[in-house]
């Protein structure tokens, strides 16, 4: 379960004030895949970043039971003067797993080769995707955070992040971004529309989608 709870967060830009939840309360109860909704720049990427916990709500709170993964697509947490090998080490004692397993796991699944044990800041941006990906692969997450990536790197390593995604969703739940409504209406079965600093959830995702359309449609 996650709970919203009269939560909060403002972006700020040259001194002007813009909601991007305002006051909003929502439980979200295990068992529904969830599509995040709503115009370019309505914030659907912070709250992500909010339901993660890699930045903070200006009132109210979000409480999380279970384990939630930092958003797919997202690697700004890494360490940069570390190597990836550290990095999935340090991620393994912060999520209370076997540290051996992990490495193992994510240096076999990344296929990095020798940039596994090298500075992440001298990764490529397709190179700290993959990391990324095969650490959150490697964790069994409640939630899996998705933000515009399923997937990553050349054809055969796409179809080898695919098959090990559909796997973990077949125990999880995923909350997704997505700016395809296929991509959506393949992975999720119900919606949140973010407008206005408002989220507004419906138990179907066609629903969703629809009032996501119409208001596209007004302005």
């Amino acid at each position: 379960m996650i709970r919203l709870d009269q939560a909060t967060k403002f972006a700020r830009t040259k001194g002007i004030k813009k909601p991007i939840i305002n006051d909003a309360s929502l439980t979200l109860q295990r068992g529904k895949s969830i599509g995040l909704l709503g115009r370019n720049g309505a914030g659907k990427s912070t709250l992500l970043r909010l339901i993660a916990g890699t930045i903070r709500l200006d009132s109210g709170r979000i409480i999380r039971e279970g384990k939630v993964s930092w958003p797919l697509g997202f690697q700004g947490s890494f360490q940069g003067s570390m190597t990836g090998e550290q990095n999935v080490r340090f991620v393994a004692r912060i999520y209370g797993v076997d540290t051996s397993t992990l490495v193992d796991y994510v240096a076999d699944f990344a296929e990095l080769g020798a940039f596994f044990r090298a500075p992440v800041n001298t990764y490529s941006s397709g190179m700290k995707a993959r990391l990324a990906f095969g650490l959150s692969m490697g964790v069994n997450f409640d939630y899996y955070l998705v933000d515009e990536i399923t997937a990553v790197g050349d054809t055969n390593f796409k179809k080898k992040c695919q098959a090990v995604f559909n796997t973990r969703l077949q125990e999880s739940d995923v909350i997704m971004v997505s700016h395809s409504t296929g991509t959506i209406r393949e992975y999720c079965d119900s919606g949140i529309v973010l407008e206005n600093g408002k989220l507004i959830y419906y138990d179907d995702v066609e629903e969703a989608i629809k009032a996501h359309d119409n208001n596209m449609k007004e302005r």
